[in-house]
């Protein structure tokens, strides 16, 4: 596997390294020094037992002489050069006593230490460094008087034993961390290779998308990927739909333009009747291309769409469509509330609305009503009129069918509307108006 140092997988893996080696440091430093401070800390406890031993055994006479037996309870002591090395001081006298262990050496006993004091410290030898325990005390006995010998006692360890442990479980702790370390960035490394092994899936399904081997991603991800995965589908379909939409547009349009075209035609073959042709015709092609335009930029789906304010977008379509049928003098009802907002592409809002609005103002006798509400995760528009109503409601749909060839326009309206609804993935459902008109009621589900 090629370890590319910008791909997310490297990126975790010298993460997690990082980590774990920082916290395995810091661990180590911990318990080495916590293992340390333990070790020192029982070395001292059993240099203190020793003390207490001395003291069990010491005498001192009536002349304030000290006096110790040739014997020990620890062994150590009696052994010359064991490491273990003891050492009395008789203040009053000046008098210093040391073990049999301590012949031939110059261990640094303590020769200060207040009465009734402990101290430990390491100590620093000719030859060697010494962990040493010592205790301050007033040996008060028969013929010492009131103030009683003031005696230190001192006993030294050589530190070579405590540097061999502590050393021991300096090895042994790195040995054990260092696997630890290691088998952990192994179980890291392959838990990621398993958790980003979905991507590397996308990854692989999108270079078959380009390749044309499949249209879109199929894999089950998990729910982190599959929101991914469902927006990059629906942008690949939209884009489809789009293109599907443009080919479409073309193709009626190139269909739609040859009627006026051969009118045009015929039209040189009569010269007088030729401006009022060339006009008219014009007029049709001109609404023909603006539809077609209007169809084919139609956004479809509008999941990626911001939300748009209805209310504004309804009463600037039935102003501009109340001039243009003022001579009707309509009467017009709208219910919109004014926070109603929805996820459609503003130009597919007023395609959509221009288009029912203007078809119900084509064909009402009076009244025109249009309603806007939503309902659970749905955008619901009604729109009614006194008109005579639909007559074939299935061939309504299709381009360039008209109810009346005598009312203009040019069949194209509804169609429109109809292939904006579908690609929203909506129903348009036609039916009678309570007035006895037309009614149109259209639903648009939530992106």
């Amino acid at each position: 596997m090629r370890f590319d140092f910008s791909s997310i997988r490297a990126r975790l893996i010298l993460g997690a390294a990082a980590v774990l080696v920082a916290f395995m440091a810091v661990a180590g430093v911990a318990l080495q020094a916590a293992h340390a401070d333990g070790v020192r800390t029982a070395h001292y406890a059993r240099l203190q037992s020793t003390i207490y031993l001395l003291l069990a055994d010491a005498e001192v006479d009536a002349a304030g002489a000290l006096v110790m037996p040739a014997e020990f309870a620890e062994p150590r002591l009696s052994l010359p050069g064991s490491g273990l090395y003891a050492g009395i001081l008789n203040v009053a006298r000046n008098e210093a006593w040391r073990s049999a262990s301590a012949v031939g050496l110059d261990p640094p006993f303590e020769r200060s230490v207040p009465v009734g004091q402990w101290r430990y410290d390491l100590r620093q030898g000719a030859s060697a460094t010494f962990l040493a325990a010592s205790y301050g005390v007033r040996w008060a006995g028969q013929g010492q008087g009131q103030a009683g010998v003031p005696l230190v006692l001192s006993v030294l360890e050589d530190n070579t034993a405590f540097d061999r442990e502590t050393q021991v479980f300096r090895r042994t702790l790195w040995a054990w961390l260092g696997g630890a370390g290691l088998l952990l960035l192994l179980s890291q490394t392959l838990l990621l290779q398993w958790g980003l092994a979905p991507l590397q899936r996308v990854a692989q399904e999108i270079a078959r998308i380009e390749q044309g081997e499949q249209a879109e991603v199929q894999g089950r991800y998990p729910a982190e990927i599959a929101a991914l995965t469902g927006n990059l589908n629906t942008l690949m379909r939209q884009e489809r739909v789009r293109q599907t939409r443009y080919k479409e547009a073309l193709s009626y349009l190139a269909h739609s333009l040859k009627t006026p075209l051969a009118v045009l035609r015929t039209g040189l073959a009569q010269p007088q009747q030729l401006a009022a042709t060339v006009a008219q015709q014009v007029d049709r092609m001109d609404h023909i291309v603006q539809h077609q335009l209007g169809r084919a930029a139609a956004s479809g789906s509008a999941r990626f769409a911001p939300y748009l304010a209805l209310a504004p977008v309804v009463h600037r379509i039935r102003d501009s469509v109340a001039k243009v049928y003022a001579d009707k003098r309509l009467a017009w009802e709208v219910d919109c509330p004014a926070d109603l907002s929805w996820r459609i592409d503003e130009g597919d809002a007023f395609e959509i609305l221009g288009n029912v609005l203007d078809n119900a103002a084509k064909w009402a006798a009076g009244r025109v009503g249009v309603r806007l509400w939503r309902e659970e995760r749905e955008l619901h528009i009604l729109v009614a009129d006194d008109g005579p109503g639909f007559t074939d409601t299935q061939a309504i749909l299709q381009l360039h069918v008209r109810m009346d060839e005598k009312v203009p326009g040019h069949g194209v309206g509804l169609a429109v509307v109809n292939d904006l609804v579908a690609s929203h993935e909506g129903r348009l459902e036609l039916g009678e108006s309570s007035w006895g008109g037309a009614r149109l009621e259209i639903v648009l589900p939530a992106a």
